[in-house]
């Protein structure tokens, strides 16, 4: 049969004059699976493609990835937002997509070795590693802490398992080691696939462990919504943070998730059991000498540490903000995990916040029905007045991580009861046992600290202007409350004790840090003036932002003048100032016999610039930001989807289509339309003002183009006009010949 094709090809090929319609009648007798006489069958005839294609290797991760990794979780991400209510019971086609493997495979790796691995780069041995270990999760092979047989190692992982001494097997499989290479990819997995689903559902009261908010937010959202509450209960739910039994963290969790391979995975990483060094059997070091350390010198993939700027704020944690959810294997998922456990707590509490609210006709805030709508802005002090009974009552709640501050505009007795509810609530559902201590009732008199600030009230006494019957525009002072939050002056003297930068609580005296004897002049100032940066962006919202940055400013100056006398010998502060100027700008070590200036060498490139330190003057130091906060916030990147999800509805582009008409207006795409239509029905190019006046006529021409006889017209019209074109074309060449 083969044969005769070829024959038959060879014919056609030499003599031309065999028409389509034979060439296919003796296709359709050559081949009995022919669909018909029609192109379709001289096509298949002409397409010389073999018989045995090349099926691609499924084994093959090259073949795996054919969308990126980042548009996967897009998509993921709008459709967990366009219905954030479904229930979700299949997650395993995310979890077969090799493109989050990958995408989870860079980030781990940016982690690991500090640089970002682009997808190009990575070896094909990785990938093959990779899609093995996305196999054996998908087959219940995987194994959560795996200490010696892994499916994929880390790049600056070098050591051979196969050939170690059974000295330093024993001490790997009893000694405390860093997660696994394969178990921060799985996590990161996940994280990928959970994270959208549960962000579509958490509440907006929750803060912490989530995009796009922080302690920041928290402050903005106090300072918006808690102005004229008496009484507020400030919660210590820590201990939810160090973990929960099993079955509560998988209850809640499969309140939307009812994927069943998900679920046994986090939870063979909640039940595997985590093995750690035992702290009494470790045998006592004998103090022996220190001896010279050479200067360690970091490898091209090793990682480099925090700077010391760095590390020095992170010691400025807040009490709310240091503890981090770290439960058996789940690594980053752990954040999640304690967000969708707490997530029943914010529910709960909004339902209360429903419940208490009971509106008065008389206050000038709340009167609403609903309890949403303000009469004015509840920060200025003629629209914050004192509680009474002819008073709304009302109360709001914010979390971050595991505390909780709520707060109460009523009598204490409501407060009370509140408070009771929460520990029976706690109770039954976390199995966690609260007692009035863990959750005091405090007044806002006595000052709230919640994230290193304080909240306070401050009776102001500001003047009403109005105009009385008459025009007459009268004056009187009114009295009003303010709501302050301020930063704790207090908890920053604790914080710098803490990191050794000062002694004493009423007179502080600063320390010289030692840990940057060795830099030099230039690069300690850099490293301080970056720490003093970060925390005039940590005390941004602060109503006393000048004071306490001047007083952070004060420490770390002192600090550093102390250790440039203990390095450079002056004895004194006093002689660092004068010699190095008040900012310590300028050079304190200065060699002998040499006459060129400071300056001239810093012209020619031979020394070092000095930056001086930042925030030497109150003047200097910013503002406060009072920066109007809305009362619907939400981050950025969940604006953009709810817009993008409603661009992407038809109803939303009727609707736009709908607005434009009757504004008489022209849209781009039919301005378009209408030139194009125009082109092909005149073949002329129109302006745009004739176009803008053909706009109605081209809904009717499109109307009329839905009736056969109007096209079949059309057509004929057209061929007629081309054919007009092509007879004067052909005479204009005669003509010129």
């Amino acid at each position: 049969m083969h044969r005769r094709i070829t024959v038959f090809t060879f014919q056609v090929l030499k003599s031309p004059s065999i028409i389509p319609t034979q060439a296919t009648q003796l296709y359709s007798q050559l081949n009995p699976f022919a669909r018909g006489t029609n192109g379709f069958a001289l096509f298949r005839l002409f397409s010389f493609t073999p018989l045995h294609r090349r099926v691609p290797d499924p084994d093959d991760p090259m073949n795996l990835m054919k969308e990126d990794g980042v548009s996967v979780c897009s998509q993921m991400w709008v459709e967990n937002f366009r219905e954030p209510d479904r229930l979700v019971s299949n997650l395993i086609s995310y979890l077969r997509r090799f493109e989050l493997w990958v995408l989870a495979y860079q980030k781990v790796c940016a982690d690991e070795i500090g640089s970002y691995v682009p997808r190009s780069s990575i070896t094909r041995s990785a990938l093959e590693y990779l899609l093995a270990l996305r196999n054996a999760v998908l087959d219940n092979r995987f194994k959560w802490g795996a200490r010696l047989e892994f499916f994929i190692k880390s790049p600056k992982d070098k050591t051979d398992y196969e050939s170690l001494s059974k000295r330093k097997i024993k001490a790997i499989l009893t000694t405390t080691q860093p997660a696994p290479f394969q178990d921060k990819l799985v996590q990161e997995v996940l994280l990928m696939i959970l994270e959208p689903i549960y962000e579509a559902r958490f509440s907006q009261k929750s803060f912490a462990f989530r995009p796009g908010r922080n302690a920041h937010t928290v402050l903005r959202v106090i300072r918006r919504n808690f102005a004229g509450y008496l009484w507020y209960i400030k919660g210590d739910l820590s201990p939810i943070l160090d973990g929960l039994k099993v079955g509560l963290v998988i209850s809640a969790l499969m309140r939307d998730v009812r994927d069943k391979k998900v679920i046994d995975l986090i939870k063979l990483a909640l039940v595997t059991p985590v093995i750690t060094s035992p702290i009494d059997g470790m045998e006592k070091k004998k103090k022996t000498k220190r001896k010279y350390q050479k200067k360690k010198v970091l490898a091209e993939d090793e990682p480099k540490p925090d700077p010391y700027w760095l590390e020095t704020f992170f010691g400025f944690a807040p009490e709310e903000a240091e503890k981090l959810p770290s439960w058996g294997h789940c690594g980053i998922l752990s954040p999640l995990l304690a967000n969708i456990c707490l997530d029943e707590l914010d529910r709960w509490m909004e339902g209360k916040i429903k419940d208490f609210y009971r509106p008065s006709k008389s206050d000038v805030i709340w009167n609403s029905p609903e309890g949403e709508a303000e009469q004015g802005n509840t920060s200025w002090p003629e629209f914050v007045p004192t509680s009474g009974p002819d008073k709304t009552r009302k109360m709001d709640y914010v979390r971050y991580g595991g505390h909780i501050l709520i707060g109460i505009r009523g009598p204490r007795a409501d407060a009370a009861t509140l408070r009771k509810q929460l520990i029976e609530f706690c109770d039954q559902k976390y199995m966690i046992k609260l007692d009035n201590e863990s959750l005091p009732i405090e007044h806002i008199t006595k000052g709230i600290m919640f994230l290193d600030h304080v909240l306070c009230r401050r009776v102001v006494y500001p003047t009403l202007r109005y105009t009385a019957t008459g025009g007459k525009i009268i004056s009187e002072k009114g009295v009003g409350t303010l709501l302050s939050v301020t930063a704790s002056l207090k908890q920053c003297i604790k914080q710098f004790r803490k990191l050794n930068f000062l002694k004493g609580d009423r007179e502080p005296d600063p320390q010289p840090c030692f840990r940057m004897f060795h830099a030099t002049q230039a690069h300690t100032n850099a490293q301080m003036n970056k720490f003093l940066s970060t925390m005039v962006e940590w005390y941004r919202y602060a109503d006393n932002r000048k004071k306490v940055v001047n007083f952070c400013s004060y420490i770390i100056r002192g600090s550093l003048a102390k250790l440039y006398a203990a390095k450079y010998k002056l004895r004194s502060r006093a002689k660092v100032y004068k010699i190095g100027a008040r900012n310590l700008s300028r050079p304190l070590k200065e060699r002998k016999g040499q006459s060129p200036e400071y300056q001239n060498l810093l012209r020619m490139g031979l020394a070092e610039s000095i930056d001086g330190l930042q925030y030497t003057r109150m003047s200097l130091i910013p503002e406060t930001d009072y920066t109007p906060f809305p009362s619907n916030w939400r981050p950025d990147h969940e604006k953009a989807l709810i817009e993008y999800i409603r661009l992407d509805d038809p109803k939303t582009l009727e609707e736009q289509k709908g607005c434009i008409q009757e504004q008489g207006l022209v849209s781009p795409q039919d301005y378009i339309s209408m030139l194009v239509w125009n082109y092909k029905r005149n073949a002329i190019v129109m302006d745009q003002l004739s176009l803008v006046k053909s706009a109605g006529l081209l809904s009717s021409s499109y109307r009329e183009n839905d009736d056969p006889k109007n096209k079949e017209q059309e057509e004929s019209e057209e061929r007629l006009h081309a054919s007009q074109i092509f007879v004067t074309r052909i005479m204009d060449n005669i003509t010129a010949h």
